[in-house]
């Protein structure tokens, strides 16, 4: 049974956006869809007699808000199988939890109440981060919400850590038919640069080659297993967050593999993950490494 694709939803703009792009993205895959409100709300229920004036209404705009998330996913595609669930956590929490049955976690980039000057809140951050399935964070303008620059944007990084990221590029880009580029930036550290006039460039030229070769061994198999898929490499010099988010203005969807240290309670990001999060000018999917 495919595990479903999850959604957090709050009544938020943002999440319904997300929302949208969940239905679009389950079609492609087949999979069904889940959307989760978290309440806190819900712990609490039966601490005040039924009627009691001073009893949490929050039960009722939970219902509203999963009823229109419902009834909007349905109206995008009522072929998608969409089921819906209240959960009685802090809204991070539940969503963390709910990955380890998920086949990801969608979320918007701000939640209701959050300061609408945050480029990123902090649900989102805070999945992102520490999940264990890959997470999308549903941003950027209209043409990458919408998926037509027919382009996935890969931030190859190392084969130790980023393999996971590949694979899920992959399917992306065969799912939706479309172009895959795969970036890898390389750097030439200033010490190693030779004074002598005649030997610039001979570093640089050893960098690139080994980010080349770094590409190569990332895309080779991925390419072997998925034919159809039109694969770009692009070597670039400079750090890889700049590289990566001057493409998301041309990409539907940029993905980036991350490393979960076992035991580690904290945020779980580098900087490229990180800036693409806050910066990038489509939706960004986080992928974790296995083990």
């Amino acid at each position: 049974m495919e595990l479903p694709l999850i959604v957090g939803v709050d009544g938020s703009d943002s999440s319904l956006v997300a929302v949208d792009w969940a239905v679009d993205e389950a079609a492609r895959h087949g999979l069904p869809l889940r959307l989760v409100y978290a309440s806190l709300w819900e712990r609490y229920e039966g601490a005040a007699p039924s009627g009691s004036a001073d009893r949490p209404s929050e039960q009722v705009p939970a219902d509203q808000i999963l009823g229109s998330a419902t009834e909007r996913a349905r109206r995008r595609n009522p072929e998608v199988k969409v089921s819906t669930e209240t959960v009685p956590e802090e809204a991070a929490h539940a969503l963390l939890h709910e990955g380890h049955n998920a086949s990801a976690l969608v979320t918007g980039t701000r939640g209701r109440g959050e300061l609408t000057g945050l480029l990123l809140g902090s649900v989102s951050l805070a999945v992102a981060s520490r999940a264990h399935c890959p997470v999308i964070v549903v941003r950027g303008d209209k043409a990458g919400l919408a998926g037509t620059h027919e382009r996935i944007l890969l931030g190859a990084g190392e084969p130790a850590t980023g393999g996971e990221a590949v694979r899920f590029a992959f399917r992306e880009a065969e799912a939706r038919r479309c172009t895959l580029d795969a970036v890898r930036a390389w750097r030439c550290p200033a010490h190693e640069l030779p004074e002598h006039p005649l030997l610039t460039g001979q570093p640089a030229h050893y960098h690139e080659e080994q980010a080349s070769a770094v590409l190569d061994a990332l895309l080779d198999d991925p390419m072997a297993d998925h034919p159809r898929v039109r694969v770009h490499r692009h070597t670039v010099e400079g750090p890889a967050r700049k590289a990566l988010l001057h493409r998301t203005a041309a990409a539907d969807l940029v993905i980036v593999g991350t490393h979960r240290r076992s035991g580690h309670l904290g945020l779980q990001l580098g900087r490229v993950g990180h800036a693409l999060l806050h910066h990038a000018q489509c939706p960004v999917a986080i992928v974790p490494e296995r083990g």
